[in-house]
């Protein structure tokens, strides 16, 4: 936590005090958090505070209320003109809870001291339902992570079945999902006006609910939904069923969120119907510029002042967006459902002046951690003919091959990378995100592409490079949406040789995953082979969770993919999922009994030698 005086910065009220001491007697929109509160273009709620600050309304923000007690911390600023705001916070709760094997986690890198049990489960649905049963007749809109991907039927993993809408579950007037900024200064326009909540029915990038038998009673939505031009999916009773119909969905669903101009759909649930409006285009450059130039503090807010570091912050205090969304299209990742496919880029006059208001931070010692986004080296690459992507539906545009529509050209990065380690005060710019090396690593041969490569490894590397090839089978590889893993091999020989010409002592960092679905005990003894030979010890290693509104999740609850229709074989067990990870530690002796074990059960002696005995 910042130690130094810090009363002269301006935060959102988050107390009745606050409140009281700028004079205002009622509020225009509360803001319900999981998190707590910092004041940092890095974290929704305070984005979504400042633009409704922006636009001259008196907001207010609830970081962590207490759920347990006499619910005070819901009731302390009384209701809102407009309507109260409800995310669970920067990342799913079940991801934050628990592990992939469901073990209760000690710590939350949200929380003040990383402390745990500062919110419930599903506090998107937890946080709604007291709201709504203290104020029956305000609106209550939710939002962020945990909510967008659960606007349709999901599975979910913690309860190993399958949910509604979320809308239904937490009785939510209204879902915003993705990335919400436009779409809440459009709801909080016409609210604002007089119009009622139950009225927005259109609005881009929303979710609501509409009762079956009152359709009838609205000509022009019954015109809507029977159109060709809608989406209308398996109802949740059809999903429950058969898991076929679920993958089905997921298919069509994902489709659609990879189009540049999408279709409303449909979703029906008893006499309930889930209406999920398209999103907005992607934001244009000024539009986000003007994001990233609302008056952040970027400081967490001062009665975290003697509560302990919050480790989520201090990973990113110093760290600088580039751009949002991604185009990898991984099977496992949310990223793309919830910031979409398309890029959008902040111009370079943004992104200076934004590492000027870092250098001139009291705590700042030179270093900007990370220069990124979701993929790291995304930054300004779209389209060649806009009119083609138009035309596409793909979840990727670089798999299975690199679309040669796709402008790839670093220039536009490599020139913000070299602007900004000029600055004065910058003693180094790291990326500290991970990057896509097959955007690179096979055109060294133009001078663009082989700049880049040595300015990112030469000067932007904090002496370990992120990179993630995820596994090294090419059917699990395939299931991934990852590239084939000959390319993690030119990328290792890349960096070591500039490492060696430059005299530089850095390392890459490969990032696996076990139990993915596809990946069996085989794959990973195959991949442990792989990574010995490599003189590879893996040490950021995850286990595959499953997280609502991804394909990987959707084959391991279904066992089928939904582009084929075929089977897949899944661990599901914890007792799979162990063995699957204990191949990762092939260089521990006390992994050895246990790993030839399972190799003899296979029949797979040869690998006892190649893995254990050489």
């Amino acid at each position: 936590m910042q130690k130094e005086n810090i009363s002269e910065f301006t935060w959102l009220p988050a107390s009745k005090k606050e409140v009281t001491a700028r004079g205002w007697d009622e509020l225009d929109v509360i803001l319900f958090s999981g998190d707590a509160y910092i004041d940092h273009p890095s974290f929704g709620i305070a984005v979504l505070g400042r633009i409704l600050e922006k636009m001259g309304m008196r907001v207010a923000i609830v970081p962590q209320p207490n759920w347990r007690d006499d619910l005070r911390d819901f009731k302390k600023l009384g209701k809102p003109k407009l309507f109260f705001g409800v995310s669970a916070g920067a990342m799913d709760s079940m991801v934050n809870h628990y592990t992939a094997n469901k073990r209760l986690r000690s710590d939350d890198a949200y929380t003040p001291g990383g402390k745990s049990g500062q919110r419930p489960d599903y506090p998107t649905i937890e946080y709604t339902r007291i709201l709504k049963r203290l104020f029956p007749g305000t609106p209550v809109i939710i939002g962020g992570i945990e909510a967008s991907m659960r606007r349709f039927t999901h599975y979910d993993y913690w309860q190993d079945r399958l949910k509604p809408s979320i809308l239904i579950e937490s009785g939510a007037d209204l879902l915003v999902y993705g990335m919400g900024e436009k779409t809440i200064m459009e709801i909080t326009r016409l609210m604002e006006r007089g119009v009622p909540v139950n009225n927005l029915v259109n609005i881009p990038q929303t979710a609501l609910i509409i009762k079956e038998k009152s359709l009838a009673d609205s000509q022009t939505f019954m015109e809507v939904k029977d159109s060709e031009n809608t989406i209308r999916l398996y109802s949740h009773e059809e999903c429950l069923r058969d898991k076929k119909n679920y993958a089905m969905n997921f298919r069509l669903v994902e489709e659609e969120s990879n189009k540049l101009e999408a279709k409303p759909v449909f979703q029906s649930n008893g006499e309930l119907t889930v209406l999920v409006n398209p999103p907005y285009p992607t934001l244009e450059e000024k539009e986000i510029d003007r994001i990233y130039d609302l008056p952040f503090t970027r400081l967490p807010h001062p009665r975290y002042s003697k509560k302990g570091d919050i480790p989520a912050y201090e990973m990113i205090r110093h760290s600088i967006t580039l751009h949002r969304g991604c185009f990898g299209g991984c099977s496992f990742c949310t990223i793309s459902a919830h910031q979409g496919k398309f890029i959008a880029s902040r111009s370079e006059k943004s992104i200076l002046k934004e590492v000027e208001n870092v250098k001139g931070m009291p705590d700042f010692k030179g270093y900007i951690s990370d220069l990124g986004g979701p993929s790291a080296n995304m930054y300004k690459m779209q389209g060649k003919d806009m009119k083609v992507c138009a035309r596409c539906r793909k979840p990727s545009c670089i798999f299975p091959v690199v679309c040669p529509n796709l402008e790839t050209s670093p220039s536009s990065l490599l020139g913000i990378y070299r602007k900004v380690r000029e600055i004065p005060g910058i003693k180094k710019a790291f990326v500290g995100s991970g990057i896509r090396y097959d955007l690179f690593i096979d055109k060294l041969d133009q001078n663009s592409y082989r700049d880049y490569a040595r300015e990112l490894i030469k000067h932007h590397v904090s002496g370990r490079l992120k990179v993630a090839p995820e596994h090294s089978d090419e059917k699990v590889l395939k299931l991934m949406r990852k590239p084939p893993f000959g390319l993690y091999r030119k990328m290792q020989n890349l960096f070591n040789k500039i490492n060696r010409e430059e005299n530089l002592n850095q390392q890459i960092i490969p990032y696996f995953i076990s139990s993915h679905p596809g990946c069996g005990n085989a794959e990973m003894a195959e991949l442990a082979v792989t990574t010995k030979q490599m003189n590879i010890r893996p040490e950021q290693i995850q286990d595959f969770t499953p997280t609502p509104m991804t394909l990987a999740t959707v084959i391991f609850y279904t066992g089928i993919n939904p582009f084929t229709m075929k089977p897949v074989k899944v661990a599901k067990s914890k007792q799979e999922k162990l063995s699957q990870q204990q191949f990762f530690f092939w260089y521990k002796k006390e992994y050895h009994a246990r790993i030839e074990k399972e190799l003899r059960k296979m029949g797979r002696k040869d690998l006892v030698n190649r893995l254990l005995r050489s």
